[in-house]
């Protein structure tokens, strides 16, 4: 639903984006992240028709950007960092006027706004002129803007900014059920808890290149290494420790724990466990320390800042 093959964009002397490729299919979430100024927006903009690439192709919803821009631009819903909200008109208006830029029924208009409103929140609202609205109220409609035509491909920039928790919460389930309902979506975001939470794949862009693509998963293997499993003890650690299995190897003992990085968990845990019991250990609880994408993000930046000190 979203695909990209060395999609750039220059700008006199400034290469914004740099041969970057994507590959979405329908129903999953893609987490681009990255600095400001790191191309994300500029992407976001070729693959919805509003820039031309410089080079490269795309296609969203099917459909090529460049040769077929007005149907790219009919297939997509998209969330900008500037809404473009009429101060003067109320949320009601302002969803006729939209839905009638495409060509919605003014009765499908008023359903789908109504159904809308009300998912996100904003029914009580429905009658106030947009200007007295708050920054959070504003980010709520202009994401109903985005969903009133009930587009195949969504590209939000930074959905859940200037939100309360209760108001995030509910756009994180609104994506969650628009993933359900195999629609795709091109996420930007630096609130990286949320885009661990929503992402089936990441993509890390900086300088307009990406240097990180994969799960989650993939990314602090990568990034973080191997995982570490920490055993709790009912008794403080002795000197007993039984020998490592293959694939483990002890870190670090404290007065009650343990802590091993583990090659193969499937194959090592059990052998791990079993050694553990067999010394007579009293295994309290056995699991594996959490690793944020935050730790593997800022790993990603780390790693690249040094390979171009070092090139």
């Amino acid at each position: 639903m979203i695909f990209a093959e060395n999609l750039s964009k220059q700008f006199d002397d400034l290469l914004a984006v740099d041969h970057i490729n994507l590959d979405v299919a329908d129903g999953q979430v893609l987490v681009l992240l990255g600095p400001n100024g790191a191309g994300k927006t500029t992407t976001v903009r070729m693959l919805t028709s509003v820039l031309r690439p410089t080079s490269g192709t795309a296609r969203v919803a099917g459909y090529d950007v460049v040769t077929e821009a007005n149907k790219v631009r009919a297939s997509v819903g998209v969330l900008t960092e500037h809404h473009g909200l009429y101060g003067r008109m109320n949320a009601r208006e302002y969803l006729q006027f939209y839905g009638s830029l495409y060509n919605l029924p003014s009765d499908l208009i008023e359903k789908r706004s109504s159904d809308l409103l009300t998912a996100f929140g904003l029914a009580y609202a429905a009658r106030k002129r947009l200007g007295e609205y708050s920054k959070g109220m504003r980010q709520k409609l202009a994401l109903v803007r985005a969903m009133l035509h009930e587009p195949p491909v969504l590209l939000l920039d930074e959905p859940t900014s200037a939100m309360d928790p209760e108001s995030a919460k509910t756009v994180r389930d609104a994506i969650q059920k628009l993933r359900d309902s195999r629609r795709t979506i091109l996420l930007c975001t630096h609130n990286l808890a949320e885009a661990e939470q929503l992402a089936d794949q990441i993509a890390i862009i900086r300088k307009g290149k990406i240097i990180y693509q994969g799960t989650s998963g993939s990314l602090k293997r990568d990034l973080l290494g191997m995982p570490v499993y920490e055993v709790r003890l009912a008794e403080s650690v002795n000197g007993n420790i039984p020998d490592m299995p293959d694939g483990v190897k002890l870190l670090e003992r404290g007065e009650h724990t343990l802590q091993f990085m583990v090659d193969d968990p499937e194959r090592c845990n059990p052998l791990l466990m079993s050694n553990l019991v067999n010394a007579g250990l009293q295994v309290v609880s056995f699991h594996e320390k959490p690793r944020s994408l935050e730790q593997a993000y800022l790993a990603a930046m780390l790693r690249s800042h040094e390979a171009k000190h070092h090139a």
